[in-house]
């Protein structure tokens, strides 16, 4: 994780968290507008006059789509198509690409990757120098573009001013995220706290979870099919690009109906928050899933997501002996192409 954050004030609270002096931090997310570091993020940049080549063989987005407006999701997978890591992918420069993934991938997805770009006329390096900040809030685009100077884009679009970058992502506030240059953090931080009050990055991770949007650790590398976090019902696959690693069998999963386990979300009857892995059980005390992410709410509730088998089971299903209530996604669970998504501006 880096220590950017201790320079606005916040401080740390585990690994790749951080925590301000707010109360009810959730709560001020419901009721207003507020901003977060997102330290648990960074980017993996890929630049190079081959770069859209190499990535084209080695991710799961159609990279022509990523044009400087539209930021497709993507993930990138083993031969035998489990991810190493999924991200968004943000065209900076006709041969620049930012990857926008979680912080603990970045070193073993350049790792990885490093192993195949030697064959082409490209590089790679981690954007320590870049800083990610959050927003939350029905006046969130507003605040962005007076205080930033920075047109807010669509859901899962980009929009650039200078060496300043706003992406958009879903969920049940607009959620905006602002990359720039560690060396203008603080004076871009003193002027959106102005109007948003500031919390700890919990906060974003929880309306990740309430928009069924799942991100990947290292500890969860190479374990899941992109289906089973729901990336295609999200955008986050072509089934219409060609080859690249682990395609053959990402593509063969959806074709023939084999994905036998799905991200979904659920709530917590108490209010001790699982570690990530642990089991969900059903009533009969067969394992039907684990759990994939989970933060408390405004309710001082817990909410989940989890990977669960999709046959019927025997309810209820509980984690450590507590009982799950399931939870509705925002979204249908059938395939969304990018190519459509990237001409929608809703």
């Amino acid at each position: 994780m880096t220590d950017w954050s201790e320079r606005i004030g916040a401080t740390t609270d585990g690994e790749a968290r951080v925590i301000f002096d707010t109360p009810t931090p959730a709560r001020q997310a419901l009721d207003g507008t507020v901003v977060t570091p997102l330290v648990h993020l960074g980017i993996l940049e890929v630049a190079g006059t081959d770069a859209e080549r190499f990535l084209q063989g080695q991710t799961s987005a159609q990279m022509s789509l990523a044009d400087g407006d539209f930021a497709p999701l993507t993930c990138f997978c083993a031969t035998k198509g489990r991810m190493l890591a999924n991200a968004q992918a943000l065209r900076v420069a006709p041969d620049c690409y930012w990857l926008l993934m979680e912080q603990s991938l970045l070193e073993p997805l350049k790792a990885h990757l490093e192993k195949f770009a030697v064959f082409y006329k490209t590089e790679m390096r981690l954007r320590d120098d870049l800083a990610a900040i959050g927003l939350i809030g029905n006046d969130a685009p507003a605040l962005l573009e007076a205080r930033l100077d920075v047109e807010p884009p669509h859901i899962w679009h980009q929009r650039q001013h200078g060496d300043r970058l706003v992406v958009r992502h879903p969920g049940p506030r607009p959620r905006l995220i602002a990359l720039l240059p560690i060396t203008d953090l603080e004076g871009c931080w003193q002027a959106l706290t102005q109007q948003a009050i500031p919390v700890g990055n919990a906060v974003w991770c929880l309306q990740d979870i309430q928009a069924g949007l799942g991100w990947l650790s290292a500890s969860q590398q190479d374990s899941y099919l992109p289906q089973m976090i729901n990336w295609e019902a999200l955008g986050g696959i072509s089934f219409k690009k060609g080859c690249y690693t682990g395609q053959e069998v990402v593509a063969r999963a959806h074709f023939r109906g084999q994905v036998k386990k799905r991200l979904m979300r659920l709530t917590l009857e108490g209010n001790g928050v699982p570690v990530v892995g642990s089991e969900l059980l059903d009533a009969e005390g067969k394992r039907q899933g684990e759990v994939f992410a989970a933060e408390r709410d405004a309710y001082d509730q817990v909410e989940l997501l989890a990977v669960l088998t999709t046959k019927e089971v025997a309810e209820p299903l509980t984690v450590n002996g507590v009982r799950c209530q399931r939870q509705r996604l925002p979204y249908p669970l059938e395939r969304l192409d990018p190519e459509e998504l990237a001409t929608h501006k809703g």
